[in-house]
């Protein structure tokens, strides 16, 4: 029986999630507080983790961080609401395997925790996509969390011309983008066209590398050589020799990694820490960053020469927002991938479905785009997706980006005056919007209308 633990500071949250999984098989316990979790962690070693973004007393990239130290083998889950899909788009980035957004749908919950249960579990922050055969030789074994769309539009042609150009030679490439871009499916990409396909790859977040052990990770150590060494282990440079290694969130390096890295490049040859030789290696590096290099190197935070030696080729990867031309084709594809995970027959989209893709800004990018429609496939009860299975953010915008300034530039003195200042900024607002609608009002902010009516007397609205 597969154990779960559910991290929520909202009780209700987590006693509905443990009576729904516990009805399908789970071992499920809970904790409303992360420091209660990671104790639960320590003691029940969970197989997955459904961890709310935003609790009391840690945030989810720092849960993340904490639960990948203690075990790099759970699988972890963020729960989120729409604000923070860009920062839960990094935490998939640090370790994370997915995030779903409140709403919670217990059905999605379930589909995202079997797909973690049943995905390889990776090994210190890494993902290997190689195997060994009976004579010990590598073979390749591709393993991507979503297909190659290459897009219609003319930046994507011009992005896989550069990418064909690239794949067949041994240039280090420097991947730019932000995050949910799809800069790891490209470095995967390059990898599979290039002479170094029937080889490792090997992809490592440097953001989730624990600054104390990130030399150790990246080249290796004897047994031995720090306080925990107990026997010799091979860095990533080691293990993707022959092939292709994907340094993603390189601006996290720190300085002393840097110089190291750039002594692996120049030299080819890597030394484990507490060793006195060195190893040569044939690797192939391909970096990536959403951050401006550029300007950590004026900082003095990067090396000037690194980034140079690592800038051979740049790949620049457009924003969801600016490839809207690709769209379509994305919906088409991620509605395909979602029929086959959760066995339905959805057709398309309706043209009012598919308007408002057009005119959401993506924050989260192809990521947020993938699980958007995964969702709304598992809503969908006939063979269209429809406005109705769209989640807040998308049908609302303005309301969901003016609910998430309204506490901006405010002075805060005291929580119940906060509550009261927020509260009356909401009602003005949306009063402005639906054009003093008070029934329409009340409906966008799901109150009653005797409690707006109310609270407009209170904070003189009315």
């Amino acid at each position: 029986m597969s154990k779960i633990l559910v991290i929520d500071d909202n009780l209700d949250t987590c006693m509905l999630l443990k009576s729904f999984l516990s009805r399908k098989d789970y071992e499920v316990d809970y904790a409303t507080s992360g420091s209660d979790g990671l104790k639960k962690i320590i003691k029940q070693t969970p197989d997955v983790v459904l961890c709310d973004f935003r609790l009391p007393d840690r945030d989810g990239l720092e849960m993340i961080r904490a639960i990948k130290l203690k075990n790099p083998s759970i699988q972890v889950i963020i729960i989120t609401g729409y604000g923070d899909v860009q920062l839960a788009v990094r935490a998939i980035k640090i370790g994370a395997f997915e995030y779903v957004t409140k709403p919670i749908l217990p059905e999605e919950i379930l589909v995202t925790i079997k797909q973690a249960l049943n995905t390889p579990k990776s090994d210190d922050n890494v993902t290997k996509s190689t195997t060994q055969n009976k004579k010990g030789d590598t073979k390749k074994v591709t393993q991507v969390n979503h297909s190659i769309i290459k897009g219609t539009s003319e930046p994507s042609k011009q992005l896989h011309k550069l990418i064909d150009l690239v794949s067949p030679t041994d240039m280090t490439v420097m991947i730019l983008g932000e995050s949910g871009t799809g800069k790891e499916v490209t470095a995967n990409l390059i990898h599979n066209n290039s002479k170094r396909s029937d080889k490792p790859f090997v992809a490592v977040d440097c953001g989730a590398l624990p600054k104390e052990i990130a030399g150790s990770e990246l080249f290796g150590h004897k047994k031995g050589a720090f306080t925990g060494a107990l026997k010799d282990k091979k860095g990533y440079f080691e293990l993707a020799n022959g092939g292709t290694l994907f340094l993603d969130e390189i601006g996290n390096l720190t300085y002393d990694n840097q110089i190291k890295l750039l002594r692996v490049l120049q030299e080819r040859k890597v030394r484990k820490l507490g060793d006195e030789k060195d190893i040569a290696v044939d690797v192939r590096v391909i970096v990536a960053t959403n951050e401006e290099l550029k300007k950590n190197v004026s900082e003095g935070n990067f090396r000037e020469d690194l980034f140079y030696r690592l800038n051979e080729f740049k790949l620049e990867l457009l924003p969801l927002r600016e490839r809207k031309g690709d769209l379509k084709e994305f919906v088409e594809h991620f509605i395909e991938s979602s029929n086959n995970e959760l066995d339905k027959s959805i057709k398309g989209c309706s043209p009012a479905a598919l308007k408002k893709f057009q005119t959401y800004g993506w924050p989260g990018n192809v990521r947020e785009l993938k699980n958007v429609i995964k969702r709304a496939v598992l809503l969908s009860q006939d063979n269209v997706i429809k406005e109705q299975h769209l989640p807040q953010e998308i049908l609302n915008p303005e309301l969901m980006l003016s609910k998430k300034s309204l506490i901006e530039d405010m002075e805060i003195t005291d929580l119940k005056s906060l509550v009261e200042e927020v509260e009356r900024k909401a009602i003005l607002k949306t009063l402005k919007r639906t054009s003093y609608n008070k029934t329409r009002c009340a409906d966008i902010l799901k109150v009653d209308r005797k409690t707006l009516y109310n609270k407009m007397k209170a904070y003189g609205l009315d």
